[in-house]
């Protein structure tokens, strides 16, 4: 019997690989944890500041956390095939309900029905994303290269495309806090709502990039990844 062997081709000890396996469990647990910390402040800071870019960024990491769950749902069957449509509907559906709900609220903002307020705490938590979701997904892609697990290198990415949501939320916030440009909080949900769009539909065709712990860290085979 072979050593396993990461993408490099270099041979992986069972020690390392058990590291390494332990390590992308960390990684998944701290994200999974920081999204809801996230969620719970960022929909709070959103209704005091009427911020529609700021529930929908909140309302993005619950649905992130719910396909995380999904997932975790359908591989939890013994044939996990048999689930996989439900599960997959569930992060649609999900998606799709979110991107509806900040296209609502980002309308109501533009036609002056209701104009977003400033918010200091938006700014500083979008600003932490900013910093801690590249941080993860190098983490993350890292350990996976060295594990060899394609999984764990697209759920990295899939963390980057978070943090450019940061990005995008952080900007609307500070032009609205020293500009008054209360339509740049609109903008940033707008964004927020084509990401759940683009997730909504991936996940309709069978192409969520949700996959369960155990296929990041090499303990399950996923066949047809299309997050690579």
């Amino acid at each position: 019997m072979t050593a396993p062997t990461n993408g490099s081709g270099a041979v992986l000890d069972s020690v390392r690989k058990l590291v390494l396996q332990r390590r992308i469990r960390f990684i998944v647990g701290i994200s999974i944890t920081y999204n809801v910390l996230e969620a719970v402040i960022a929909i709070a800071a959103g209704n005091v500041a009427s911020s529609a870019a700021l529930i929908g960024f909140g309302l993005d990491s619950i649905v992130e956390v719910l396909s995380a769950v999904a997932i975790a749902w359908q591989f939890s069957a013994p044939d996990p095939e048999k689930r996989e449509k439900v599960a997959l509907r569930v992060i649609a559906y999900a998606f799709f309900a979110l991107a509806a709900y900040v296209i609502i609220e980002a309308g109501l903002s533009i036609f002056g029905l209701r104009e977003a307020a400033r918010s200091p705490v938006g700014i500083v938590l979008a600003a932490v994303s900013l910093a801690v979701m590249p941080f993860l997904s190098w983490f993350e892609r890292r350990t996976g290269r060295e594990l060899g697990s394609a999984s764990a290198i697209a759920d990295s990415r899939q963390t980057l495309i978070c943090s450019y949501l940061s990005a995008a939320l952080l900007m609307g916030l500070v032009l609205n806090s020293l500009l008054g440009w209360a339509w740049a909080d609109s903008v940033a949900a707008l964004v927020i709502a084509a990401f759940a769009i683009r997730e909504g539909l991936e996940a309709w065709k069978g192409e969520s990039c949700a996959v369960p712990i155990s296929a990041l860290t090499g303990e399950r085979v996923i066949e047809d990844d299309h997050c690579c």
